[in-house]
């Protein structure tokens, strides 16, 4: 009996040491997401893009919303009786923002999604492609660890590697 749990012993022993020594030969780095993200030449040519849309669209709003004011004040010159019958224009005009801002709002987020998403295979692409061709067995994200050794950090690496096909630079 003794000598059946030593041998269960010693082969749980042979096959610690040796799960050990194959967990020493892993390669692990991490790469800061974030900076990754801000760095990448398409996060930085997105932002204008979405810059530019978010100005045309406050332009159009600021548009809309002085023409309802125009017409209150208008209005407030006009007879009771007058007052009540263009009423129903301004009501209309306001609906009308109020869609106008909801159907651009939803673009805009939706196209803003649609861009991180792209971003982020983009990111997870140059990381896998990194990773492969270094020999990492594990890359991980430095938000969910709660320590780490500057010395395991690849962003520098994914960051150039994401932004090497830009020309713009």
């Amino acid at each position: 009996m003794k000598k059946g749990i030593g041998v269960v012993l010693g082969g749980l022993f042979v096959l610690a040491m040796l799960a050990g020594s194959a967990s020493a030969a892993d390669k692990l780095g991490y790469i800061d997401l974030s900076r990754t993200f801000n760095e990448y030449y398409k996060t930085k040519d997105y932002d204008k893009v979405l810059g530019d849309k978010q100005s045309a669209y406050d332009a159009e709003r600021t548009k809309k919303v002085n023409e309802i004011k125009q017409l209150q004040e208008k209005i407030n010159l006009l007879s009771d009786k007058e007052k009540e019958s263009k009423k129903g224009d301004i009501e209309t005009k306001v609906k009308a923002l109020q869609e106008f801002d909801r159907q651009k709002q939803t673009d805009l987020r939706k196209e803003q999604d649609e861009k991180m998403k792209e971003i982020l295979k983009d990111i997870e692409n140059a990381v896998k492609a990194y990773a492969e061709k270094e020999g990492y067995t594990f890359v991980f994200n430095d938000r969910v660890l709660v320590y780490q050794t500057k010395g395991l950090e690849i962003s520098d690496k994914i960051i150039a590697a994401l932004n090497k096909g830009n020309t713009k630079k």
